[in-house]
């Protein structure tokens, strides 16, 4: 079990995904069938997006404590699967054109009220082929995020509340990624006119519910441990990325399958376990979890497990900027030749 520290864990070794991922290829070539595009994941989307407009519908003319326990119990959930649709489509693995792939994301993004499709993938990349550099990787805590809240379990608590929040602030540092294109225009003018539509027919406690269910589904949740569960030093302090196998990603898309997903960001996720299953020489060896909930609590009341307990390094390795802009399989291609 890693120690609470006052640093993050400086390594001069490279991300660990790319060494996997040539010996992988190398020793299961099979694996490339499973580089395949799931349209699918687009109705998943869209029957979430649809469900939760019918719940905020209904919702519209209850107290805010109802509305909250709703978002808490029930939106938050749907929320977290748009979530991981948007993430799908962020690495192009629901259709073969880039611009359909943002479509799915904009409007997955609709039922979370704020506009964070399109920006999301362009930090998102630059954290699969940039991990763990500090000024390209949105995924890790800032300097000052990190030596406020330090191992107390209020300002844990508190650190998972406003982790949207935090989260958009990350942002700033990474210069050297850009901030608006033209489809995070889009993604904000589509975003703005879902938001209005929802006031105009159903009024602001609807809205309010979907926003809740946003915020509660990657804050101060059990669906917000995902967010240690991934890169978090919670069981080792030598193992950078962690898998969860648990129920709940039978709900959520295969989320936690983080080390197989990072090894192959070309599989989708409905492929993942079958990746797992295919080399499991590779996955059982690693440490994993089994459960958001005790991971929740885990992460609140370790005091030995702070926002330091991550692993960063300076070095970008032969990467670019450049290289983050390109598909994944192209990259992939490139890894394990």
């Amino acid at each position: 079990m890693p120690s609470a520290a006052n640093s993050f864990v400086l390594v001069d070794t490279p991300e660990p995904h790319r060494v996997r991922t040539r010996q992988i290829v190398k020793a299961h070539p099979e694996v490339k069938e499973l580089m395949t595009r799931t349209p699918a994941t687009a109705l998943i989307g869209v029957a979430c997006v649809v469900a939760q407009v019918v719940v905020a519908a209904l919702l519209r003319n209850q107290p805010w404590y109802v509305v909250a326990l709703a978002a808490y119990l029930v939106g938050a959930f749907l929320s977290h699967t748009l979530f991981v649709v948007i993430h799908e489509a962020a690495h192009n693995l629901v259709f073969r054109k880039v611009w359909q792939n943002v479509a799915v994301g904009i409007v997955a993004n609709f039922a979370s009220v704020v506009p964070t499709a399109i920006s999301f993938k362009n930090f998102h990349i630059k954290h699969h082929v940039f991990q763990g550099v500090h000024e390209l990787d949105a995924d890790l805590p800032d300097w000052y995020e990190a030596k406020l809240i330090k191992n107390y379990s209020v300002g844990k608590a508190i650190w998972l509340f406003f982790f949207p929040l935090f989260q958009v602030i990350r942002t700033i540092r990474c210069r050297e990624v850009a901030v608006f294109d033209r489809f995070v225009v889009a993604n904000i003018v589509a975003q703005l006119a879902f938001d209005a539509a929802i006031v105009y027919f159903f009024g602001w406690v609807a809205l309010g519910y979907l926003f809740l269910s946003f915020w509660f589904s990657v804050g101060l949740h059990p669906l917000g441990a995902r967010w240690i569960q991934e890169h978090y030093l919670t069981l080792d302090a030598r193992q950078e990325t962690y898998s969860y196998y648990g129920r709940l990603n039978g709900v959520n898309l295969n989320v936690g399958y983080h080390n197989e997903h990072h090894d192959m960001p070309s599989i989708p996720w409905n492929h993942l376990p079958r990746l797992k299953a295919l080399a499991p020489e590779f996955y059982e060896p690693l440490l994993h979890h089994r459960s958001y909930t005790k991971l929740f609590f885990q992460f609140l009341f370790d005091q030995e497990i702070s926002l330091f307990s991550r692993i960063i390094r300076r070095s970008r390795g032969r990467a670019t900027l450049q290289d983050a802009s390109i598909p994944d399989k192209q990259l992939l291609d490139g890894v394990s030749a």
